[in-house]
C-alpha cells in the first residue's frame, strides 16, 4: 500500500472507530482542531522504528499541544506480529526512561491482532485496540491529566468500551474493520 492509502485507512479508522463508537473520549477535540499527526514510518526493523518513535517525541517536545497534540505512528511495514509488536514496547519503555520522558510522554497501543491479556483473540473486546495497521500513539501525560480534570467517570470507559463494540451487528463490524472481517 501506499502512503496515502494507509493514511486514508488511519484516518477512517480514527473517524469512524476511535471518535465515532467514542472509545477515546479525549480524541474528538484534537482531532477537530487538526492537532493529531499521523506519521507513517517507514522503518523495517526495531531500531529504525525506535528512531522514528523518538524523533516524533522530540518533535513534541519542540511543538506545544496547542500546535500538536498528540501523535500516531503508524507502523505498516513491520510488527505485524502481535507477539513481536508486544516485545518491542519493552524496547519504547526503555528509550523513553532513557530519554527523561518517563511522566511526560505514555504509549497507547493498538495493533491488528490486538488482544488483552486473559482474552481470547475473537474476544469482541479486542476491537477496541485492533487498528488497521500497528500504531503506537504517543500521548502528553500533561495533556492527559488535564483532560481527566474535566471528564468524569473514566473508570468506566474500558468496561463501556466493552459493551460497545460486543453490540456491534456483524454487518457494523465489517463496515468499521473492512481490514479484519471476511467479507
Amino acid at each position: 500500500m501506499n502512503e496515502q492509502a494507509i493514511n486514508i485507512a488511519i484516518v477512517r479508522w480514527l473517524n469512524d472507530v476511535v471518535i465515532g463508537l467514542n472509545l477515546c473520549p479525549f480524541a474528538g477535540k484534537p482531532t477537530g482542531e487538526n492537532r493529531v499527526r499521523i506519521f507513517i514510518s517507514p522503518a523495517t526493523d526495531d531500531e529504525l522504528l525506535l528512531q522514528d518513535l523518538r524523533r516524533e517525541m522530540e518533535l513534541l517536545d519542540e511543538k506545544s499541544a496547542s500546535e500538536i497534540e498528540t501523535t500516531l505512528v503508524v507502523i505498516p511495514h513491520h510488527l505485524h506480529d502481535f507477539f513481536d509488536y508486544n516485545q518491542f514496547l519493552n524496547w519504547a519503555e526503555k528509550m523513553i526512561k532513557r530519554n527523561g520522558w518517563t511522566g511526560v510522554y505514555q504509549l497507547a497501543t493498538f495493533h491488528p491482532d490486538y488482544c488483552f491479556a486473559g482474552a481470547e483473540p475473537d474476544d469482541a473486546e479486542n476491537l477496541t485496540n485492533r487498528s488497521p495497521y500497528p500504531i503506537l500513539h504517543v500521548i502528553r501525560e500533561a495533556s492527559l491529566e488535564k483532560a481527566l480534570q474535566f471528564y468524569e467517570g473514566i473508570d468506566a470507559v474500558p468496561d463501556n468500551n466493552k459493551k460497545c463494540v460486543e453490540s456491534l451487528s456483524m454487518e457494523q463490524k465489517r463496515k468499521l474493520f473492512p481490514y479484519l472481517i471476511d467479507n
